[in-house]
């Protein structure tokens, strides 16, 4: 295990500008600056919006924490602390109770995650553009029966990038897949449930196949088999989900038109929803932003997406008639275009021998958008 901590040191005119914030000094309305959280709050305002620190209820504070920044936030805090700043300290706002750790994996990816909750092993796996934290309306609530284990995939979040390569297998879903297995079995896991969303159903899949004996349940959110996806290729599909083919396209082309305005491009993905105000909060649509503002992060994101179409197909190819035999759920969005377009179980009978589920009246984001009914299902799936 790696240590989270890094270090810093802040220019003498940022510094100046924050003076009037430090701990123990006064603030500009007179105020003593002595809650750390609203020191945090202070940083983070004065170097998104080059303002003085409002006025802000002290609930507000830590709205304003997550900036688009291109390193890890964490690094602002050390020269005003005086000491090492850990990342728990950022993100246990949305997963209070539970520890921040980093796990090397054998393929050579360092995985940030959290862990929190008592009872049987649950791995919950993100999808894209996203990070750990598109659980964090439902992890905490399933963390009072299932000890629960929420990473970055390897390229996202603060997870490593690992560099790409000519054969895109660095990114296959077999390989993070193995950075799974790789951190439930650091965490004493050799037997556990999982649930994924999106590339990280992709992601769950691949594991489940290649290591069936490890996996006791398993729910896959919003996708059919990638293998089925690329056989059902027309117009719509092309238009709906356009980011499959822009992605694909040769290094270093879509890198560079993303990296043109990442904030733009995460934000917009989510905008879109008609729901998006209560969906999702703007500090967790930063927390995504801030990741994109990393250029690693891009090309990893990209290079997933590449060995979707090329490497991941010719695994997929070869063992067809592995089918997963674990008991699984399929719970996937009635409006998006999976849920319009496929019968989906049918679909999922292809490649399981043990399937059944259901639609939610919502859009792709289901943990996020409906979060409560998506906790009741998987919980009572999970412990079935």
């Amino acid at each position: 295990m790696t240590a989270a901590h890094r270090r810093h040191d802040m220019s003498d005119a940022v510094r100046e500008r924050l003076r009037p914030h430090l701990p123990g000094g006064e603030g500009k309305q007179g105020r003593p600056a002595h809650d750390n959280r609203r020191f945090i709050g202070a940083v983070c305002w004065i170097l998104r919006t080059g303002s003085p620190w409002p006025d802000l209820p002290l609930e507000n504070d830590l709205a304003v924490l997550p900036v688009k920044l291109g390193g890890s936030i964490t690094q602002l805090f050390q020269g005003f602390f005086g000491r090492e700043i850990d990342d728990r300290e950022i993100t246990m706002p949305f997963y209070e109770g539970f520890e921040s750790l980093k796990i090397d994996t054998s393929g050579g990816a360092t995985i940030n995650l959290v862990k929190g909750g008592d009872g049987p092993p649950l791995l919950l796996l993100h999808g894209y553009p996203q990070s750990h934290m598109m659980w964090h309306k439902i992890a905490p609530r399933l963390a009072e029966d299932f000890t629960v284990v929420v990473p970055d995939l390897r390229g996202y979040g603060d997870s490593s990038k690992v560099p790409g390569d000519a054969e895109h297998l660095n990114y296959s879903k077999r390989a993070m897949a193995q950075d799974q297995v790789d951190v439930m079995a650091h965490l004493g896991f050799d037997r556990f449930k999982l649930v994924g969303h999106d590339r990280g159903a992709r992601v769950s899949h691949r594991l489940t196949k290649d290591h069936q004996e490890r996996i006791e349940r398993l729910m896959v959110l919003d996708i059919i088999p990638t293998h089925k996806m690329f056989q059902i290729v027309n117009k719509e599909m092309a238009t709906n989900t356009y980011h499959w083919f822009f992605l694909i396209q040769p290094y270093d082309f879509p890198e560079r038109v993303i990296g043109a305005d990442p904030d733009y491009f995460v934000r917009r993905s989510f905008a879109r929803n008609p729901d998006a105000a209560s969906a999702f909060p703007p500090e967790v649509v930063d927390e995504y932003a801030r990741c994109f503002s990393d250029p690693g992060t891009i090309h990893a994101t990209c290079e997933d997406y590449r060995a979707g179409a090329s490497i991941d197909l010719a695994h997929d190819d070869a063992d067809f008639d592995n089918k997963v035999t674990v008991p699984m759920f399929a719970l996937w969005s009635a409006t998006g275009y999976v849920g319009r377009t496929q019968d989906v179980l049918a679909v999922w009978n292809e490649y399981a021998t043990n399937v059944r589920g259901q639609s939610l009246p919502c859009g792709h984001y289901i943990p996020e958008e409906m979060p409560d009914e998506s906790y009741a299902i998987i919980k009572s799936f999970l412990q079935e």
